[in-house]
């Protein structure tokens, strides 16, 4: 039996689509985007915004919180709305310390006047009121990790036996919250399989997948590859560097880290001398030039999706990943990349003992890549939107 690109979740492997504005009715639709907050430089979350905003131009855009400085000029130019939380003292630095404030803050955003709402979330935007006439589409990038996966959670964030209670005891509310939360969406659309896999688990629904945009287009393939293996994320226990900074440092390999987050300290005092740290690099070129030479992208946590392995991808280079979450839609093993099945420093060594990047065809990785382009999003998006508030 063959299977359709929606019952298994994969979108056609193909070229790039042509991008198409939204159709005269989709132009006219008043339209409001959802996103949890906007305070953190560079997340795939933010590159959703930009393309749903690309989609619907004439939208506004409601959050619990913006920190300008931290957002790109795309985002800047959106018109953005802010709660009450907004105004809180240090919220921009301990915004995670108000998490029970998020419920209040989504539901004092009244939307009822509007024709379609997105909520673009992996939190709490689900909790805006709608109307009765509203069309509401959840794009979810996943249900609530901290509330789904407590355990898990408080485990990578050290946290103590007393923040181990009271979170447990939170975050039982919060599930009960959110599951009532997801129930007045009228659809769902997940980021990869494992999430909508999740979303039928945790909230009873089914989703449709829809790959989040990936830039294919700006990447570009490089004669020179250099010896070097390359991380391109936010510095945060969950995303599991540690895994790389010690096979690394173990089998003495280059490995190039880009990006800040506050596990920074803890993986510079465990690396070798064989591991650079950059930082955050604000120039998306240089990322790139980066992206292209790089012997292959190590990406080692367990993510919703993962965006820079498939703009690692774009430039023709390979990507080795932990096989779980998006990167069993995202890798071909033996084509356009590794997978290594446990979570631990030997198993990822074991695949970088062995890996030889000359087995790997940069056309072919590039080709795969562009199935998920920023423009293939936008097509599913309009079509999707199209056939549920219009029957199209």
């Amino acid at each position: 039996m063959v299977l359709s690109s929606r019952e298994t979740g994969r979108q056609p492997q193909s070229g790039l689509v042509d991008e198409r504005p939204a159709g005269a009715k989709l132009a006219q639709l008043r339209v409001a985007l959802v996103h949890d907050y906007l305070n953190q430089k560079g997340g795939g979350a933010e590159r959703v915004l930009t393309s749903l905003f690309e989609l619907f131009p004439q939208a506004t855009v409601y959050t619990s919180i913006y920190e300008p400085p931290n957002m790109p000029a795309a985002i800047r130019a959106m018109p953005i709305r802010t709660s009450f939380m907004q105004r809180l003292p240090g919220i921009f630095r301990h915004h995670r310390t108000y998490f029970p404030l998020y419920p209040l803050a989504f539901k004092s955003f009244d939307l009822s006047d509007y024709d379609l709402v997105i909520t673009n979330t992996q939190g709490f935007a689900n909790g805006v009121r709608a109307g009765r006439r509203t069309t509401t589409i959840c794009y979810c990038l996943t249900p609530m990790r901290w509330a789904w996966n407590t355990e898990e959670y408080v485990r990578r964030e050290g946290a103590g036996r007393l923040a181990r209670l009271l979170l447990t005891l939170a975050m039982a509310a919060t599930r009960a919250w959110d599951r009532a939360a997801a129930g007045r969406m009228d659809h769902y659309i997940g980021i990869s399989r494992a999430v909508a896999e999740r979303i039928n688990r945790f909230y009873g629904r089914e989703a449709e997948v829809i790959y989040p945009p990936v830039e294919v287009r700006p990447q570009a393939i490089s004669a020179r590859i250099e010896d070097f293996f390359l991380i391109v994320s936010r510095l945060a226990p969950y995303k599991r560097i540690d895994l790389a900074v010690a096979a690394c440092t173990k089998l003495n390999l280059p490995l190039v880290i880009i990006g800040e987050g506050r596990d920074r300290a803890r993986l510079e005092a465990m690396a070798g001398p064989s591991v650079r740290f950059l930082g955050f690099i604000a120039d998306d070129a240089v990322v790139r030039d980066y992206y292209a030479r790089c012997r292959a992208f190590l990406f080692p946590g367990e993510e919703d999706f993962g965006i820079s392995p498939l703009e690692a991808q774009a430039a023709g280079r390979p990507a080795i990943a932990f096989a779980a979450g998006g990167a069993l839609d995202t890798i071909e093993p033996g084509v356009t990349g590794e997978l290594f099945y446990e979570q631990s420093v030997e198993s990822l060594t074991q695949v970088l003992s062995d890996f030889d990047p000359a087995r790997y065809d940069p056309e072919r990785i590039r080709e795969h890549a562009q199935a998920f382009d920023s423009s293939v999003f936008k097509c599913r998006m309009q079509e999707f939107v199209e056939r549920v508030m219009h029957g199209a």
